[in-house]
């Protein structure tokens, strides 16, 4: 089957736009495994702060990665349809950056998990040690008092 000029131009054309969509998607998960990275020294930090930012900042690569993943699917779809070769190996890469950036977050989760456990221990353990804990007032004391008042004239 001989392709027509026309054909072959399309082909090229769908996938020079694939191969741009996949380097674009490519690059937001380095992003986000940096991000990632950093987010990990910020918790074991305890720098609530900073964690704060790089959630709001992974929120938006996120959302970004999804909006990409959108165009790219219909084009990827026109792609195979065609029978182009060409991009296995950045779709080989892309796959490994996502492992990479999936193992990342389980390993983050699991050290927000670790950390907010030892806050709430930490937590019980202050109102256990509290020493005014069962008194009706801080300013009572333990000890009797006097019961009888003198009174002179």
């Amino acid at each position: 089957m001989e392709l027509t000029q026309e054909e072959l131009n399309e082909r090229i054309a769908v996938l020079r736009r694939y191969r741009t969509l996949l380097e674009a998607q490519r690059n937001k998960f380095r992003e986000y495994l940096m991000v990632l990275e950093k987010q990990e020294a910020k918790i074991e930090a305890d720098d609530s702060e900073a964690l704060e930012m790089h959630a709001q900042l992974e929120n938006q690569i996120v959302a970004n990665i999804a909006g990409l993943q959108k165009v790219i699917l219909p084009i990827q779809r026109m792609y195979e349809k065609a029978g182009i070769e060409g991009a296995e190996t950045m779709q080989a890469e892309l796959q490994e950056l996502q492992q990479r950036v999936l193992a990342q977050n389980e390993k983050n989760r699991s050290l927000l998990a670790s950390r907010l456990t030892a806050i709430r221990t930490q937590m019980t353990d202050m109102r256990v040690m509290n020493p005014y804990r069962a008194r009706r007032s801080i300013y009572a004391e333990k000890t009797a008092g006097g019961s009888m008042i003198a009174v002179e004239a």
